[in-house]
């Protein structure tokens, strides 16, 4: 008798299940519109400032969650980012860079809906970390070359630190282990879908705070800039 088909690993499984809204936010106007060239740099200072309310939120909440068997072996001190986000928005914005500064209504739904998970719910919490890191350490890629070139800013220099991790050698074996975490993680097979449902959620949040970028710059609504 054959042996049953080992099952498919956890981090293939979400990757997979939440490809389409992956693609739907990573192919946003705003973002396509970005990425080609056709908007100016106080367009990604104002991205990188939404990212900024984000990463505080993730970033601020994970003390609670330390000991926590889901969620603590995904908090990485070598991930932390607001810092950088700050170091760039200096740069961007000048010394006042805070003064005045409000998030985006997506942008504050997303906020709290980090805040709710790492409050209440690990697995949640793992969705959003997930969504947001390994995606800074593949396709954020990208976006840091785009602006260097762009801009001219200087390679991994300020303004694009926020997208460089430098106590991270290997980003490709951390991404193995990030996985590996993902595989390992210690909840049932509902509660896993409840993670990629939540996942699924954490990318459409991100795409509501390209959609109200693109209306402020003109890339999504009557008049946007093609694609």
């Amino acid at each position: 008798m054959d042996a049953a088909p080992a099952p498919e690993p956890f981090s293939t499984v979400i990757r997979t299940a939440s490809h389409a809204q992956h693609t739907e936010a990573e192919t946003s106007l705003f973002m396509s519109a970005m990425l080609g060239g056709q908007l100016g740099v106080t367009a990604f200072r104002r991205y990188t400032e939404q990212l900024w309310f984000v990463y505080r939120a993730l970033e601020s909440g994970p003390a609670t969650l330390a000991d926590d068997p889901v969620a603590g072996p995904f908090i990485r001190p070598e991930l932390a980012r607001t810092a950088e986000l700050e170091r760039d928005l200096a740069f961007l914005g000048g010394p006042d860079w805070r003064a005045g500064l409000e998030p985006l209504p997506a942008t504050a739904a997303y906020v709290a809906r980090v805040e709710e998970c790492a409050r209440r719910w690990p697995g949640g919490f793992v969705a959003h970390h997930y969504t947001r890191y390994l995606g800074d350490l593949s396709g954020g890629q990208i976006i840091r070359g785009t602006a260097e070139k762009t801009w001219g800013f200087e390679r991994k220099g300020d303004g694009v630190r926020f997208y460089v991790f430098e106590q991270i050698g290997n980003p490709a074996a951390f991404k193995r282990e990030y996985r590996a975490l993902l595989d390992a993680l210690p909840v049932d097979d509902l509660e896993k879908q409840r993670v990629i449902e939540e996942c699924k959620r954490a990318f459409a949040l991100n795409t509501g705070v390209f959609r109200e970028l693109g209306e402020l710059f003109g890339t999504d609504g009557p008049g946007a800039l093609s694609a």
